[in-house]
């Protein structure tokens, strides 16, 4: 549930249309997603083996301080806390705002909205882990549910189906198709993203050598068979042309399938989905700041845990207050700007040090299958799309890779104030 649900946000509702503008025939918008789910679930073999050697508390920031530097996973941590998680909660807490004010017809400003859903999230998780953990399965099956309901819909309720085989491609293949297709995975692999946070909460699992890898490769791959499903029932029921001119081509398959009872429930179901992605964010995210509070390399109020509930409280809330700033501030649309970029760069960097622990140690319960090849494949990828965010976008590129250097001096001015402690 914490994989699926740190993964599934408003993404696969809204990207479709996205890609179907960069590629035009069935065969390519769905070959994107099917494309960018087997990107991700080598990912999800990689850390599923860096997991089951290195069951930490931190997940990533844990593997790239002992594979590397603690340098490395400070500044993992850095830009996750500055950037990363909370910019991209930040969007996500306006959308469920968003949807949730129009479906319950309330008269408040999204932000007021935005700031009490995050506050209702941050305290049920500083209740504890297992209360935290039953709320993120709860909303979890209801994501589930809702996109089963979108699939079942546009199967058995439309007749008439726009998907084709014919043509393949609409294009000679030639370094113009493959620039498109390399723009199309830009908003799949941004919808793929967020299952490695579940690797953050692995020092709270009762069985994390066994759990975390099964749960990885579970996880991705329902992640997978949902949007695979998902995408094809957009195509089937709008037809690539039409899908490109949808913002909300869920929405639209759900108009087209029930009319406006079922506009009304599939922006339920986004609703839930965003909650759910949020619950998820807010649970997991703050064991790296807890982890790296321990290493006496972040402020130590952060490595306190409340001794009923065993959660690291002040981690929690600092995230959200940080959180609720960026939004009320208005700047979360900016700085996601920045998010691609810096969490590929650290995707390439955690999976290479698969290299460095397989040295150190040969022998592992769960080994990734066809490595070094695949991994190294993997790292390919992940830092041609950091090459392709500093070509397309270089300005936001260099703001973000600023951020990322600021954390240098940080690292140094934490390490010395609690150097004697």
């Amino acid at each position: 549930m914490l994989i699926m649900g740190g993964t599934i946000g408003s993404g696969i509702f809204m990207n479709p249309s996205l890609v179907a503008r960069q590629v035009h025939t069935s065969v390519l918008v769905l070959g994107t997603w099917i494309f960018g789910g087997l990107i991700a679930l080598t990912g999800a073999f990689i850390y599923a083996e860096i997991s089951n050697r290195l069951p930490r508390v931190g997940g990533q920031y844990a593997y790239l301080r002992e594979a590397f530097h603690p340098l490395v996973a400070f500044l993992y941590g850095w830009v996750l806390l500055l950037v990363v998680q909370t910019g991209g909660m930040a969007a996500v807490t306006v959308i469920f705002a968003r949807y949730f004010i129009e479906l319950t017809g309330l008269e408040m400003p999204v932000s007021v909205v935005a700031v009490i859903t995050l506050t209702g999230l941050t305290v049920a998780k500083c209740l504890g882990v297992k209360s935290g953990s039953n709320l993120q399965s709860a909303l979890m099956l209801l994501k589930i549910a809702a996109i089963g309901i979108l699939v079942a819909a546009g199967i058995w309720l439309v007749r008439a189906s726009h998907f084709s085989f014919k043509p393949i491609v609409d294009q000679p293949v030639s370094v113009g198709l493959l620039s498109s297709f390399g723009a199309a995975m830009v908003p799949v692999l941004f919808a793929y993203g967020g299952w490695q946070t579940g690797c953050f909460v692995a020092g709270e699992l009762k069985e994390p050598r066994r759990d975390l890898p099964r749960a990885l490769l579970l996880g991705v791959t329902g992640v997978v068979v949902l949007y695979v499903a998902v995408n094809f029932v957009c195509l089937r029921v709008l037809g690539t042309a039409e899908l490109a001119l949808r913002d909300t081509p869920a929405s639209a398959v759900m108009q087209i399938a029930l009319g406006r009872p079922g506009a009304i429930a599939i922006a339920l179901g986004i609703t839930i989905s965003t909650l759910g992605f949020l619950s998820q964010s807010v649970l997991t995210a703050p064991r790296v700041y807890f982890a790296m509070a321990k290493d006496g390399i972040f402020f130590r109020q952060l490595a306190w845990v409340h001794p009923r509930t065993r959660v690291p409280v002040f981690a929690i809330v600092l995230q959200s207050a940080w959180t609720m700033l960026i939004l009320v501030s208005g700047s979360y649309g900016q700085i996601l700007n920045y998010v691609t970029a810096m969490d590929w760069i650290f995707f390439g960097l955690t999976a290479s040090c698969l290299f460095v622990l397989r040295r150190r140690e040969p022998a592992a319960q769960f080994r990734m299958p066809w490595h070094p090849i695949s991994t190294l494949l993997f790292c390919l990828v992940c830092w041609s799309v950091v090459a392709n965010a500093i070509y397309c976008y270089p300005r936001n590129t260099l703001i973000g890779i600023g951020i990322l250097i600021s954390g240098v001096p940080a690292y140094f001015i934490w390490r010395k104030l609690y150097a004697h402690e």
